[in-house]
């Protein structure tokens, strides 16, 4: 098992204590947890999913999480051929979306002030971006101008509609989502803009029209109008995502039981999108890739979470300590990031490990809405460890047992000499750490029919998406053009252990072409080169490594291991 992964398995541990009262329920709202503190029990995360049960206790610590409920995992396991919920569980859900109504003062489908709801995914085991999840559910072609009226921001209302008709006509209706961005490239290169921020409200109202009739023609009937109906195929679909190949890969990757299958978490929508003051981020509370202490983050202001882990936008820095300091988080919104840092301290502390955590920023309010133990590196992992032990957060004892013996052995892989970085022809984001060499793939295809034939591949992708899990599974390192260390490319290969450089923004890739460029080298399917994830570079055919000493960090490690007769491979 991975180092990285190993926080996200322990968790998994049925508690002596539950935070509810009717274990049995099929729908736990967050409030259930309210009266409980965590000292006394653990919500049922095999019940409701990682994402769920941490929702259900931060709302017991007060934590500012939109509102919402988490239908347990079971309630999946009997859908028919048809994915039909059944009528009880129906019942259950209307009568959730009541509760959750009073909670965020909106109606769920109404014309004037309406609530919007997203349906978010969430296994016992973090799986990132392998399941799906829905935004925005409950807009429709009269709740859109309510949402414009009630906001005074008719670009934001028609952008949200545009997001939910894309991301349902994927993930509900199986339209492919290129089809989709084509429909969106052939409407600016008509009104000659290059980013989606230049969109207008009138452009997006325009845009519209298309989106539902690709939805009507591909599918043979429209878009539902009904946000009932929606929320319904929408709660079908998470469950059914559990079973999609990208996920069914990942679970064989990461030897994760078939059987747990996901929760699913219904929340009240808060807006990243809603303008200059608005916005949503990603951060670990300490440094994936070193394990230094410290928040390290991204932020994307007028934006919604999915701009951010995809990767397809090169997000600002959270502190103004890091790059660009005039566009972090810290410098436009010095009070919501100094609320941000006390939040992620106190999860910290509660969760007893370094936390991953994913939060929006909605007309100045800060929410959580996400907290979870964090996918690191191998140094990581052990500096993690030994700084928590002496941090008194954790034993010396628990410290040895959380550090996987083969992240010791991944400590002493090879990094670039300094003549090899010299030499580098474009240079990223440190993402994951490790030098490798391999042949360049630019499609999964490719990166599979290299490895068959016995060759180590290096992936080379724009930015990686969920459908690249393969790829990714047979290449030996991944280098992506845009993105940033919490993109999904950098998250997945930390949980794999695979060298990664993110957003190297000399690299040009090509995909119809089938070529990389960096400057005047072009990289074609099967060149040889090397990646450093400890430093970023990219060089051209194989090139000089070293080997690197234990740091103080792993030699306390080794010590405390000898003290507990623990066996660690490098010891």
């Amino acid at each position: 098992m991975n180092t990285s992964t190993a926080p996200d398995i322990a968790p998994m541990r049925r508690p002596a204590a539950s935070l509810f009262a009717t274990a049995h329920d099929m729908i736990v709202p967050f409030g259930a947890g309210l009266a409980v503190g965590l000292v006394s029990g653990r919500a049922d995360v095999e019940r409701l999913g990682n994402k769920g049960a941490r929702l259900v206790e931060m709302a017991a610590l007060g934590i500012p999480v939109p509102p919402g409920f988490v239908i347990a995992a079971e309630a999946g396991h009997g859908l028919g051929a048809d994915d039909a919920l059944p009528a009880g569980l129906l019942k259950r859900i209307d009568d959730a979306v009541l509760a959750l109504e009073r909670q965020a003062g909106g109606r769920f489908g109404d014309g004037d002030r309406p609530l919007l709801l997203s349906v978010r995914s969430g296994a016992a085991v973090s799986m990132p971006g392998m399941m799906d999840s829905i935004l925005n559910l409950g807009l429709n072609d009269r709740t859109v101008q309510g949402l414009a009226s009630s906001s005074g921001d008719a670009r934001f209302a028609y952008d949200c509609y545009r997001r939910l008709v894309q991301c349902f006509g994927c993930v509900v209706m199986g339209v492919p989502g290129h089809r989709f961005e084509a429909l969106l490239d052939e409407y600016k290169e008509e009104r000659g803009l290059q980013r989606d921020g230049e969109l207008t409200a009138e452009d997006w109202r325009s845009l519209m029209p298309r989106f539902l009739r690709l939805v009507e023609t591909r599918c043979g009937r429209p878009f539902p109008q009904d946000p009932a109906e929606q929320l319904r195929l929408a709660v079908a679909a998470v469950f059914r995502s559990w079973m999609n190949p990208r996920a069914v890969a990942f679970r064989a990757l990461h030897d994760v039981p078939e059987d747990l299958g996901t929760a699913v978490t219904v929340q009240a929508m808060v807006f990243g999108n809603r303008g200059p003051e608005s916005g949503t981020g990603v951060l670990f509370t300490r440094d994936p890739s070193t394990g230094a202490p410290g928040l390290c983050g991204e932020f994307l202001a007028d934006a919604q979470g999915e701009d951010v882990v995809s990767g397809t936008c090169d997000p600002d820095p959270l502190s103004a300590s890091q790059p660009n300091p005039d566009r972090s988080m810290e410098r436009r919104m010095p009070a919501v990031h100094a609320e941000l840092c006390r939040v992620a301290e106190r999860l910290e502390q509660a969760f007893g490990d370094m936390q991953d955590i994913e939060f929006t920023v909605d007309g100045g309010r800060l929410f959580i809405l996400q907290s979870r133990s964090g996918k690191r590196s191998s140094e990581a992992a052990v500096r993690i460890a030994v700084d928590m032990a002496e941090e008194g957060i954790i034993s010396r004892d628990e410290a040895v047992r959380r550090v996987d013996p083969q992240a010791l052995d991944e400590l002493l892989r090879p990094t670039l000499t300094p003549e090899a970085l010299a030499a580098a022809i474009a240079t990223g984001l440190p993402a994951s750490p490790g030098a490798a060499t391999g042949r360049a793939a630019f499609t999964t295809e490719d990166a599979l029919r290299l490895a068959r034939g016995g060759a180590p591949v290096i992936l080379c992708r724009p930015e990686t998406s969920p459908e690249d899990i393969h790829g990714m599974q047979a290449a030996v390192g991944i280098v992506t053009a845009r993105g940033g260390f919490t993109s999904h490319a950098a998250t997945v290969a930390r949980g794999m252990g695979r060298p990664c450089v993110c957003g190297a923004r000399g690299l040009r890739i090509d995909l119809e072409e089938g070529v990389m460029r960096a400057g005047e080298v072009t990289v074609r399917t099967g060149d040889l080169l090397t990646i450093d994830g400890s430093n970023g570079a990219v060089v051209l055919g194989t090139a000089a490594l070293q080997r690197p000493a234990p740091d103080g960090a792993t030699a306390r490690l080794l010590d405390w291991a000898r003290e507990y007769g623990v066996g660690l491979a490098a010891d």
